[in-house]
């Protein structure tokens, strides 16, 4: 496996897209702040749809709305936010491949993050399938808000894993 990731990040480093994405990240006054920007925001709009819908599964949140409704009216902000932010995070990792391919904690972001969109997505089929499908029964209420718990710690953890990886090096030590 570091082999085939040494070769994807070599292929990256010597890419003419590389090139071009750092000579338009040193040269285009702003941009870097831009693209961060929009990756903050996409975080935000990812991150606050999708709270919203798991607290409210969870009765914690807007007790006035079912959570087909909240599903209905918030899932599709998360899946219009993920392309701008996996395209904002595209960017940085073709501008530092190394960084990014060898960084322990971009693994352990990635594998928290496939969970999660899967659960979201589980969530958003079945309630588009069958409008109050987590509602019907209790069995049906029980299993979501297994769900919606596991769904909070998984984004958590990726918004967190996110943030560490500029920060890999103080989380795991050089072996001298």
């Amino acid at each position: 496996m570091t082999d085939l990731l040494a070769n994807v990040s070599q292929a990256i480093a010597n890419s003419s897209v590389r090139e071009f994405i750092l000579y338009a990240l040193t040269n285009v006054p702003g941009l870097p702040p831009i693209i961060q920007s929009v990756h903050i925001c996409a975080i935000a709009v990812v991150m606050g749809s999708i709270m919203f819908v798991n607290l409210r599964i969870l009765g914690l949140a807007v007790p006035s709305q079912q959570p087909s409704e909240m599903i209905r009216r918030l899932l599709p902000w998360t899946w219009w936010a993920l392309p701008f932010l996996f395209a904002s995070g595209v960017v940085f990792v073709i501008a530092r491949p190394v960084r990014y391919f060898f960084n322990p904690v971009v693994g352990i972001k990635f594998s928290l993050l496939i969970p999660a969109l899967v659960l979201a997505a589980t969530l958003h089929a079945l309630s588009r399938t069958e409008p109050e499908y987590w509602e019907i029964t209790a069995q049906r209420r029980g299993l979501a808000r297994i769900i919606a718990a596991i769904s909070i710690l998984l984004w958590l953890s990726v918004m967190m894993a996110g943030r560490w990886i500029a920060y890999a090096d103080y989380l795991f030590w050089p072996e001298s």
